[in-house]
This record gives C-alpha cells, sequence and structure tokens, in this order.
C-alpha cells in the first residue's frame, strides 16, 4: 500500500467516514483512501442475510433510521429507499408485556387502571410526591421524579443496571434525555419525521455511497499498524476512539460494548415484534432482536426465525460502543478534544471520536457538516462568512 500518494485517508468505514469520503469522491473529484480494520464495510450498521433462515439483519444490533433533517433525509435518498417500518418496543416485566417507552397503556396496564391523558399528571404526581425528591442529583432520582418509584423500579431500573454495570445512583440524569415518555396511546418510538430501514439493508446504501473510482477501500487494515508510515501532507478523517488516537495520553475513557448471541427459534414468529426489552435484572440480556419484523414488506415462508440476545458488558477500549457520560469521562474527553482541536490535518469525529451517542442521522449531519468546513471551505470551493 503505497501512502506517499494518497491526500485523504478515511479510517474507519461507518457513515461518518464513509459520507465525507463520498463527499471528497463525488463533490471535489479528489481521491481517498478508506482503510478500516473490520473484513466488511458499512461500521456498526453493516447488515447481512443469515444463511440458515434467508433473514436479513444487522450485525451490530438493530439500527432505525430516523430524523427530522430534511437535508440528511434528502443526502440518505440519494443511496436507498426506506420501507414502511415504524419502531415500536416492548419490555417484558414480570413474564408481563408491556409499552416502552413508558406511555398510557403502559401506565393502565401495570396500575390496572383506567386514566385518560389528562389524568395521567395528578396520578403521577401523586406517585412522585411520595418520595419527596425536590432536587435531583442523579439519574435514580431524576427517573423517580419523572414517572414515581414504582414505574421507575419496574421498567427502568434493572434496564439501567444491566446496560451500564452501575449502580443507577452512580449515573449522570443526562442519560434519561434518549428515554421518551407519552401521556397518550402513541406506540411510535420516536417523534422524527422520517423513519424506516432501507429496503435492501445498509450494506447496499455503503456499496453505493462508495461505488466511484476515486474511492479506494482496504479493509482488515488497523490504522495504528501503518500509522508511522502516513505522510504528514495527508488529511486524515478519523472516527475510532479519541482517546485510542492520542495514545491514552491523559487517560482512558470508560466505555460499555455489546455481546450479540445468536439462536434459531423453530416457529414462523417468536416475538411478534423487532425489539423486545426485559426489563428485570434477573434476565442476563437487556433485549432480543427478532430481525424479520424489520421488513413487513417481506415475507419469510419458512418455519424458522432469527433471534438475538443482546448482553451488555464492559469495554477495555478494544470493541467500544456506548461511552459512559459521567462527569469524570467527560472531564477526560474535554482534554482530548481540546488537542484534536491543535492539528488543521486531521478530523476526529463520529459516534467514537466525538465520545457521543450518535443517532445515523446525526452521525451524517456531522459528516456533511465536517466536510463543508473542514475540507471544502479549505479547498476555496464552499461559502465563506
Amino acid at each position: 500500500m503505497d501512502l506517499n500518494r494518497i491526500k485523504f485517508l478515511v479510517v474507519g468505514c461507518g457513515f461518518f467516514g464513509a459520507v465525507i469520503a463520498e463527499r471528497i469522491a463525488n463533490d471535489l473529484n479528489e481521491k481517498v483512501m478508506i482503510i478500516d480494520k473490520r473484513p466488511h464495510i458499512g461500521g456498526n450498521c453493516y447488515s447481512e442475510k443469515d444463511e440458515e433462515t434467508g433473514i436479513f439483519y444487522h450485525k451490530y444490533g438493530t439500527h432505525i433510521f430516523h430524523t427530522s433533517n430534511k437535508t440528511v433525509w434528502n443526502y440518505i435518498n440519494n443511496f436507498t429507499e426506506f420501507n414502511g417500518y415504524y419502531h415500536q418496543v416492548l419490555t417484558t416485566y414480570k413474564n408481563k408485556v408491556f409499552q416502552m417507552p413508558i406511555n398510557l397503556e403502559t401506565i393502565n396496564s401495570f396500575y390496572n387502571i383506567n386514566l385518560k391523558p389528562y389524568e395521567v399528571d395528578n396520578f403521577l404526581k401523586k406517585e412522585i410526591a411520595k418520595e419527596n425528591i425536590t432536587n435531583p442529583r442523579n439519574f435514580e432520582e431524576k427517573a423517580i421524579s419523572m414517572v414515581g418509584k414504582p414505574l421507575y423500579e419496574a421498567f427502568i431500573k434493572g434496564y439501567t443496571e444491566k446496560q451500564w454495570g452501575k449502580n443507577p445512583k452512580d449515573l449522570p440524569e443526562s442519560i434519561l434525555k434518549r428515554l421518551p415518555f407519552r401521556k397518550n396511546y402513541n406506540e411510535s418510538y420516536f417523534f422524527d419525521r422520517w423513519q424506516g430501514v432501507p429496503s435492501s439493508g445498509y450494506t447496499e446504501i455503503f456499496n453505493k455511497m462508495l461505488n466511484n473510482k476515486n474511492i479506494e477501500i482496504k479493509l482488515d487494515k488497523d490504522f495504528f499498524d501503518i500509522r508511522d508510515s502516513i505522510p504528514d501532507s495527508t488529511f486524515i478523517i478519523y472516527s475510532g476512539a479519541i482517546d485510542r488516537f492520542f495514545d491514552y495520553k491523559f487517560g482512558k475513557l470508560d466505555w460499555r460494548t455489546i455481546v450479540l448471541k445468536k439462536r434459531i427459534a423453530p416457529v414462523e414468529d417468536f416475538q411478534g415484534t423487532s425489539v423486545m426489552n426485559f426489563a428485570e435484572k434477573s434476565i442476563p440480556y437487556t433485549r432480543i432482536h427478532e430481525p424479520k419484523h424489520l421488513h413487513p414488506e417481506t415475507k419469510y415462508w419458512n418455519e424458522k426465525t432469527l433471534l438475538i440476545e443482546e448482553y451488555p458488558k464492559s469495554d477495555d477500549g478494544s470493541s467500544p460502543f456506548y461511552p459512559i457520560n459521567d462527569p469524570k469521562n467527560k472531564k477526560l474527553f474535554a482534554k482530548y478534544s481540546a488537542e484534536a482541536q491543535k492539528s488543521k490535518n486531521i478530523i476526529i469525529g463520529g459516534r467514537l471520536g466525538d465520545y457521543k451517542y450518535y443517532d445515523m442521522d446525526k452521525t451524517i449531519e456531522m459528516a456533511l457538516e465536517s466536510y463543508e468546513k473542514r475540507i471544502k471551505r479549505r479547498k476555496g470551493k464552499g461559502k465563506k462568512n
């Protein structure tokens, strides 16, 4: 691999890296090389077909595309069509299924009552008042101050302990921002204007996005094995873990990861939905994915279905997935972020580079923005303030 001829080097072939590579190749008509230590393109969005059942599935957990950003929606539709899938999540607690996130149906089923939407506030206000929390100091107190202790302990506490491997009292309340709450019977998980799953899978998006003679892809190639051979003149777009990039000079950031275990169930439909959460801590996995439900437009006639159990675990940085945004890690990340700003020839971004749990649309938005501000304008082809 001749690195001396590489002007742009993209590290990581997920959405952040692939979008920037596509823009460099198609918009600037410049050559770019993408490397990835995995044996495939697509990063965590990689999808493939299960050989035994013929079911398309997402190798690294269920990915639902959703956005209200028109620019992002228009951009991604250059490379795929989306089906009509709308995401619903259910949760099992004490062998009974409830709506998740918590909505009016969850509340009525759990308490065995029949509240109307306008009665929810007063009902929960009484539940919340029992704990006398006026100034929430952590995740647990914030959750109880929102829904009361019974709902928190049933649907949030155990799941959170499994997901993060910590006592909820030791977690920041900011994690709750990703958990919607409804006072009506709305079952859609997302509020966004557009959502769905790519009809031909995510991998096909990357195949089309990177189908350009200006783009060279090298898989099974670790950036840190070739780093010392990269010329100083090469512009690097890096989407790996930011602490690893700087050789952990300030210390290691904390991450969580997941282990996904596939199994085949000898039935046509096992759980009736694409994602089933399991709220109790005594059940080791957080959820079961059943990918066939992601493609309602496809008929799978065999008497088998693919199931994927998800087990969270701590990570030493070798397979980072979820950042742990507690005060300690926020301070540490701030040091790395300041270090990254010193270089004019490097972009560090994406989930791992920004130490944020981005949804796919946010990752694409950040990639397009980084390209426009850091690469295109530098070439003198972008808008100037």
